[in-house]
């Protein structure tokens, strides 16, 4: 009972089925990239396919699909350095995953639980991407869609045979600041750069680093989430986001971009944006890249082109701060 109840998200009903069965205009260029719950299971029967659980290890620990493995920690974290960079010494992941089991002949399936750690799971999979593992997917819907499909979970630890794994980096899914500057400079007029963060972010209401604001020349912004498809809560009626992918929603929400020419993705730190890159490879785009450094970087240096440009306000925030000590201070010795 326990296990079941944890795995309600939130109150809200997901009804991921008539989501897959409504019929959209579009259709996913490379399909294989998302997989169903159905194909995850049929897949799980052969010796070369493993599912990643890209959550916490304690969520792992209570739950999780039969056979899957956890890398110890949320794929965000477990997959890049403290400062959420990738390891540009691809020989950490070859050691990585060798010792998890995971080699170049294995189908990698990242799954996750809801928006919260949906971005996890495709930043496992751009990583193993830019590595060249041509065999890597997202389970759709994550394991929300697994429970909805009848299936169980278990709570058993799973421990794979170590094996080889050797990276082939694949240098052009994975862009640069200098890439990023050549745009903002107007150098490389024929590549897109897709800005995946909110609105507020975009327009520079939420700093996140030292200035807020947008790269100059952004072709498009697409926060991750207006990416995704809404549905009615049944219990307040109110529309919301869900962490499921259709081409559909995606084709219109990319439609003003040029499939034939390059496309780089971005956000605060090179997460939420993996979910761009993800899409954009499903729906066939030629060149899509994901810029890691993104723009807790570039937003720190004063001399990179900023459109909608306001500055952090430090004054303020110290100003906050203090007032929030006295505060402290007040109820402290009220106590007393």
């Amino acid at each position: 009972m326990k296990r079941s109840i944890f795995y309600v998200t939130r109150g809200i009903v997901l009804t991921l089925v008539a989501c897959c069965s409504t019929a959209g205009a579009a259709q996913w260029a490379n399909p294989g990239l998302v997989v169903s719950a159905d194909e995850l299971k049929k897949g799980m029967e052969k010796d070369n396919w493993v599912a990643v659980d890209c959550r916490d290890l304690k969520d792992y620990a209570a739950g999780h699909i039969p056979g899957a493995i956890s890398f110890g920690n949320r794929c965000k974290k477990a997959l890049r350095d403290p400062t959420s960079r990738v390891f540009r010494d691809s020989s950490k992941y070859e050691r990585l995953f060798g010792k998890v089991g995971i080699g170049n002949d294995t189908h990698v399936v990242f799954y996750y639980d809801g928006l919260g750690t949906m971005t996890d799971a495709t930043t496992g999979f751009w990583i193993m991407e830019y590595l060249g593992h041509d065999k890597a997917h997202v389970l759709n819907g994550g394991i929300d869609a697994w429970r909805k499909s009848g299936n169980r979970l278990d709570n058993k630890p799973v421990k794979l045979k170590e094996t080889t794994f050797k990276a082939s980096v694949v240098p052009a899914r994975f862009s640069t600041s200098d890439e990023i500057l050549a745009i903002a400079n107007g150098e490389e007029p024929d590549t897109q750069l897709v800005d995946s963060r909110s609105k507020k972010e975009y327009q520079g209401k939420d700093i996140r680093a030292l200035r807020g604001g947008h790269v100059a020349n952004t072709a498009l912004n697409a926060s991750h989430k207006d990416t995704l498809p809404r549905e009615k809560n049944k219990k307040t009626g109110a529309m919301e986001t869900i962490a499921y992918i259709d081409p559909d929603t995606a084709e219109k929400a990319y439609s003003t971009l040029d499939k034939n020419k390059r496309v780089v993705a971005h956000c605060q730190t090179g997460t939420r944006s993996t979910l761009t890159y993800l899409q954009l490879r499903a729906l066939g785009f030629k060149d899509p890249a994901n810029w890691d450094e993104s723009w807790r970087v570039y937003g720190s240096y004063q001399e990179f082109p900023v459109e909608d440009e306001q500055w952090f306000n430090f004054d303020g925030v110290n100003k906050k701060i203090k007032s929030l000590e006295k505060e402290v201070d007040a109820l402290q010795k009220a106590k007393k």
